[in-house]
């Protein structure tokens, strides 16, 4: 599961090189598919995910408006779920281009809760449920929208719906190490524009 994970990092920080203003969610997912090939990936496990701009406030199954380009100062997030050596890997973060303090400060503020979160199920071995609440509950006291559609979900051994369906959010027990991703996404209280991270919980 970790070389999955490092390899699907290392997939998305590779299309931070084509994310330049004008370019559209459509043709940088087409470039992706060039940045996986050399990093020989078997599949696909869901489909890429590079929200840009207001289609950041959009949860997964949500379709973009596909008349959304890159600005100059603008923000995106990319959601990868790819599959190295029968694994699953499945990463997200959120970027900026240019000058975009707000944007900057939504995407710094997921990655800080993402962190607050996996830190509290390492020390208080809280359940899926707990957690989300818990995310909840910092990311209004840190000043964001949290969105609550997000709820997280299982990995492991290709297909992982044969382990274990459901969320992690409904999850009744504390998750296992290496088994389950925890995403975020929060909002900016009156702005357009969102930010998502999502990792591995490992300890």
């Amino acid at each position: 599961m970790q070389h999955a994970r490092e390899k699907t990092w290392a997939a998305l920080h590779g299309i931070r090189a084509c994310m330049l203003p004008g370019i559209s969610e459509d043709e940088a997912k087409a470039a992706a598919l060039d940045v996986f090939r050399e990093l020989g990936y078997e599949r696909l496990w869901h489909p890429v995910l590079i929200r840009i701009g207001a289609n950041t406030l959009k949860t997964y199954r949500q379709r973009s408006d596909p008349n959304v380009r890159l600005g100059e100062n603008d923000s995106y997030f990319v959601d990868l779920g790819l599959v190295f050596d029968g694994h699953e890997g499945d990463v997200g973060d959120t970027f900026v281009v240019g000058h975009a303090p707000q944007r900057q400060a939504c995407a710094d503020a997921a990655r800080a809760l993402f962190g607050e979160v996996a830190a509290a199920w390492r020390s208080q071995g809280l359940s899926g449920q707990a957690l989300y609440a818990f995310a909840g509950e910092r990311a209004e006291a840190m000043g964001w929208r949290f969105n609550h559609a997000i709820k997280g979900h299982r990995v492991s051994d290709f297909p992982h719906s044969i382990h274990q369906g459901g969320d992690l959010g409904n999850l009744e027990a504390s998750p296992s190490s290496g088994l389950w991703i925890l995403e975020i996404q929060i909002a900016h209280p009156t702005e357009p524009f969102g930010a998502f991270h999502e990792d591995l919980l490992a300890r």
